[in-house]
């Protein structure tokens, strides 16, 4: 989890593959009015993020017995909540780096939708994890290679649902 040019779908993919589960970008959960809006740089209200939310939570559901890893901004608190209402034994890995590390990768990434204008509105809306939540924060900044044995070193290598 994390704003947008934190890393989840690279990290959320070498993390799957490292944990032999498969990787769902929850990007490709959105509808394409979600898509449309946020591609003409308005952000998502939270009546536009709540189906949305609970198709992420019922992907990694589904995926419990078999464990996945699901890429999600889930940005504030209550995000989290409705992903656990639908997948309880989610875990979430919080992708942490100063605005200007989420900046330059933004400026530098092709072919995605979210632009550039979108990442302080992020940044207001997140709620960094608390210690009554099931997860961690790490520093996403050193390679991805790093960052992913980072994870699989606080989770414990356990499988289950991951939400990065």
């Amino acid at each position: 989890m994390g704003v947008s040019g934190s890393g989840k779908s690279t990290i959320g993919a070498l993390l799957a593959e490292t944990l032999g589960v498969r990787f769902v970008d929850g990007d490709d959960l959105h509808p394409a009015s979600n898509v449309a809006k946020m591609a003409s740089g308005l952000p998502l209200t939270d009546d536009d993020r709540w189906p949305w939310l609970a198709e992420v939570g019922r992907t990694m559901a589904t995926s419990a017995d078999t464990g996945v890893v699901v890429a999600c901004s889930a940005l504030k608190r209550s995000y989290r909540d409705a992903i656990l209402a639908e997948s309880p034994m989610t875990t979430f890995v919080l992708l942490s780096a100063p605005r200007d590390i989420f900046l330059h990768r933004l400026k530098t990434r092709h072919g995605h939708f979210m632009p550039t204008s979108l990442l302080d509105s992020q940044l207001a809306d997140l709620e960094s994890l608390q210690p009554d939540e099931p997860g961690t924060i790490v520093d996403a900044q050193p390679s991805p290679e790093h960052i992913v044995a980072t994870v699989v070193d606080a989770l414990g290598a356990g499988g289950g649902a991951v939400s990065d």
